[in-house]
């Protein structure tokens, strides 16, 4: 992870939970276009790497374990995506870069499962990209894009 030491604070859409980002963080976007990725966003899964111990969150947050290595989070009141994570204790925290202002002016780091993209979020421009097969093969624990 690239480190950035800013602190940053987001919100969900009706404010009723706060994230704080105290410590390391990548402020680049990835993108994901997994089945899966993809019926919890809409079409495309956009998330920044935060450490663990780096981020705390206030409010209503709801948990959903969306598979048997993750959970995904949501605001319980208005129901805005959080962020997704291993379940192992030390794993990065994937936050939605919508919910921070910052975020308008970082570029996007990657994109993975690019061969089931939606044909309405394709992306382009100069990042990594990763099919679905290459991702999987360095991701054994990831099982078909559900």
């Amino acid at each position: 992870m690239d480190e950035a030491r800013t602190q940053l604070s987001g919100r969900c859409l009706c404010g009723a939970v706060t994230i704080r980002v105290a410590g390391a963080h990548d402020p680049r976007p990835g993108a994901c276009h997994c089945r899966m990725c993809q019926r919890w966003s809409g079409g495309l899964f956009l998330c920044f790497e935060a450490a663990a111990d780096a981020v705390s969150a206030d409010g209503p947050v709801t948990r959903y374990r969306s598979s048997g290595f993750s959970e995904r989070a949501f605001c319980g009141v208005c129901g805005s995506n959080l962020w997704m994570r291993d379940l192992e204790s030390e794993s990065p925290y994937e936050l939605m870069p919508g919910l921070f202002d910052a975020a308008r002016d970082w570029p996007l780091r990657s994109e993975i499962y690019t061969d089931t993209a939606m044909a309405s979020v394709r992306l382009k421009g100069e990042h990594a990209r990763a099919t679905r097969a290459e991702y999987e093969a360095r991701h054994r624990h990831v099982e078909g894009g559900a």
